[in-house]
């Protein structure tokens, strides 16, 4: 059996700090006093288990009842791996995100922008023996937040990973390339660094993508190490 690869933590930088002044909401909700471990007990380390069987994929958020969403089709997809680009088999990928005019299916989201319901919202799939992932989607809009004035996101989709137990849930948002608002976006310029932040950014993947019904996204993602993709704190 293989050893373990030594744990590598993630580059200076890389990452996004608790309070990122720009980022308005952090200052009121980032931690003022210096963080405590918690040693974790069997609850948190063993369980619960996720599965296909117990959680029922849902990869395709663009047709509910056979009747397709409004907005751009376009299909997401890309690999999991380990610092070594090992892959990460069998993981808990969820996605949620806004429709193509840039609204949530959440009754907190007062923005007046139409709902659409045919359009899932969110979706679940299992990374197969390769680490690999795939959805199908309508690219999100973008939509204003009272961070600043005239704020508004870039599209984006939000990605949660779950291991083997809730202690190991990582959170990320992914981004498309060539977005003009991710220069002014102070969640995406949150990262310091500049090549962790493209990490962020999906690249247009003709190879991905089905022809003349959707374009492809490649995003990949590295759990840890150096060239960790950059993860929220929680």
């Amino acid at each position: 059996m293989a050893e373990p690869a030594p744990f590598r933590p993630a580059a200076p930088g890389s990452q996004p700090p608790y309070d990122a002044s720009a980022y308005r909401s952090t200052t009121a909700r980032h931690p003022s006093q210096p963080l405590q471990p918690l040693p974790h007990t069997i609850t948190e380390t063993t369980g619960p288990r996720f599965s296909s069987g117990r959680f029922q994929p849902i990869a395709d958020l663009s047709v509910v009842d056979g009747k397709s969403a409004l907005g751009e089709r376009i299909i997401v997809a890309g690999t999991i791996a380990d610092e070594n680009g090992r892959p990460v088999p069998d993981t808990m990928i969820e996605i949620w995100q806004a429709n193509c005019a840039g609204r949530y299916q959440h009754p907190g989201d007062t923005h007046d922008a139409p709902l659409d319901d045919n359009f899932r919202g969110a979706g679940r799939v299992f990374t197969d023996a390769e680490g690999r992932y795939r959805f199908v989607t309508i690219r999100p809009g973008a939509y204003p937040w009272a961070n600043h004035a005239n704020a508004w996101r870039p599209n984006h989709i939000h990605f949660s990973y779950f291991g083997p137990a809730f202690a190991t849930r990582l959170i990320t948002q992914m981004y498309f390339e060539g977005d003009p608002l991710l220069a002014h976006d102070p969640v995406f310029q949150a990262v310091p660094d500049e090549a962790a932040r493209q990490r962020l950014v999906a690249k247009l993947d003709f190879g991905i993508g089905q022809e003349d019904w959707a374009l492809g996204y490649r995003f990949d993602v590295v759990l840890r190490g150096r060239a960790a993709t950059p993860m929220e704190k929680s």
